[in-house]
């Protein structure tokens, strides 16, 4: 008998895995490693037990060799080979809610609460979210359409149907129980309702947002997963290099973030990860010897030593009043988690211009765009430019599957059709293919690209001179700045993600 296995650096057999049913292995808590002509190999957390050797050899009709292996391992391993995804798909066949819905505040799943026998729509839903937390999903979507319901995941930025449709008797009893654990109206059906719940998933403590929106088809809903215990434990080691920046990059922002004052500007669409990136600049420069305060909303991640106020505007806590009342605690650097109208604006340029370092993000799709932002807002050019150090615009691309990634050769239209020369890419990019290890989508995560905008003295003065924005986009290119699509094509270059992936993201422009 072989002892304490590494299951991480196991390949998996996806087609011996298969001939294992999800539950088996679940409520067995064993995993197939392989085979070996009449016997198999068996990881198991506890391999001197003969009554579970004996079943699984039953099972398997094949000799069963024991190899011991820790629990988590074999957990971690489960996931890995998408049993639980299985355990969804075949525990939602000829589902029927029987059961009259019940609230438990207790309630916490678990592996073995997911492979209980209960067909009620709480089990449903809780197949659901717990298989969406094991994908890593950050978002549900719930959708009503003509006689079915689809339930797609949000992986890395982008919707996968993990799971075949409901059918449409699933809906209501769903969407109820949805309302019913999140505290809104069951019987309004009309308008649009928000809440929120918490469940304990694997021990952990897991906040969910719930957006309800009436369609022609009925309810439809989007279930936000906030692991803030997962979140808190990953953001202490967080740092920009871990996020994908180039090197070129990093620099340019370590040097603005060590500025006494002013104010560091992060921009870039919903989800692009600005927050991610204040964060890891905070943790770069955070000491104790400065005072660091943080106005959010929400709070998302949460710091050892930093004061974080969470917005809330119900009771008449705005940003813009935050903020006024930060100023009066002696902060060294102040983090807005966004700037959303004129009065936050102003004060927050006024904190910059009167000796604190300004952490903050607003909506704009690159550099150049932020200043018409500002202006747009009513804010005076002068005082804007004058607070400003820096501005940086940034998205996030997926990462190809390096198990499954392939060359293929570019083409004179390639090239022209994406704006791109022969030079910049060369003959030959990586493209998706789709594997088990990436759940047959072709990427594994997501890294950043950005570009950086130096406010020198020549482009503020450009900008209160009020010069065309391409002579000001000009003098930035030839000061050293690198577009966002540009540094993109770099990361295409290297294999790390794709043209496609880059397309989706950037707009096609020449350089």
């Amino acid at each position: 008998m072989k002892e304490n296995i590494k299951l991480k650096e196991v390949k998996i057999d996806y087609k011996l895995l298969e001939k294992f049913p999800a539950e088996f292995l679940i409520k067995n808590l064993i995993f197939p490693l392989k085979r070996n002509g009449n016997s198999i190999d068996i990881a198991m957390h506890d391999p001197d037990n003969l009554d579970k050797i004996t079943i699984i050899e039953n099972f398997i009709q094949m000799r069963v060799n024991s190899i011991a292996s820790s629990k988590n391992d074999i957990e971690k391993i489960l996931k890995k080979g998408n049993v639980f995804t299985k355990i969804l798909t075949d525990r939602t066949e000829g589902f029927f809610a029987k059961k009259e819905i019940e609230v438990d505040e207790d309630e916490s799943l678990s592996i073995e609460r997911v492979t209980e026998e209960d067909d009620s729509v709480i089990k449903l839903l809780n197949n659901i979210i717990f298989t969406a937390i094991n994908k890593k999903a950050s978002d549900i979507h719930i959708e009503s359409q003509p006689g079915f319901v689809n339930v797609k995941f949000r992986i890395d930025g982008i919707l996968s149907q993990i799971m075949d449709p409901l059918d449409k008797i699933f809906h209501l009893p769903l969407i109820t129980r949805l309302k019913v654990i999140s505290e809104l109206d069951i019987a309004e059906r009309r308008v649009p309702q928000d809440g929120r719940f918490k469940m304990k998933v694997q021990k952990k403590t897991i906040d969910f947002r719930v957006s309800i929106m009436p369609g022609i088809e009925g309810e439809n809903a989007v279930i936000r997963i906030l692991d803030r215990e997962m979140i808190t434990e990953n953001i202490k080691e967080l740092k920009l290099k871990e996020l994908g920046f180039q090197d070129n990059l990093i620099d340019q922002i370590n040097y603005y973030i060590r500025q006494p004052y002013g104010m560091f500007l992060v921009t870039g669409p919903t989800g692009s990860g600005k927050t991610t990136t204040l964060y890891a600049a905070l943790n770069e420069i955070r000491s104790i010897e400065d005072k660091i305060i943080t106005i959010e909303d929400p709070v998302e991640y949460q710091i050892d030593g930093i004061t974080q106020i969470p917005v809330n505007e119900k009771k008449g806590l705005t940003f813009a009043r935050g903020l006024r009342s930060i100023l009066r605690h002696d902060p060294d650097k102040i983090m807005v988690g966004e700037i959303r109208d004129t009065d936050t604006a102003q004060i927050a340029i006024q904190s910059a211009l009167t000796g604190h370092l300004v952490f903050t993000t607003v909506h704009a799709n690159n550099v150049f765009d932020v200043l018409g932002r500002f202006i747009h807002m009513g804010i005076d050019t002068y005082s804007f430019i004058s607070a400003l150090n820096c501005v940086i615009a940034q998205r996030l691309v997926r990462k190809l599957c390096d198990e499954c990634k392939v060359t293929s050769k570019l083409g004179k239209k390639d090239l022209d059709e994406n704006r791109i020369g022969k030079e910049e890419l060369g003959i030959s990019i990586h493209i998706p293919v789709g594997c088990p290890e990436c759940n047959n989508i072709g990427y594994r995560g997501r890294t950043v690209i950005g570009e950086l905008l130096n406010l020198t003295d020549e482009i503020k003065e450009m900008i209160l001179e009020k010069r065309p924005l391409s002579e000001i986009k000009k003098l930035a290119m030839e000061q050293g700045m690198v577009s966002i699509r540009r540094n993109g094509i770099n990361k295409v270059r290297e294999g790390i993600t794709s043209l496609s992936e880059l397309n989706r993201v950037t707009i096609k422009e020449w350089n």
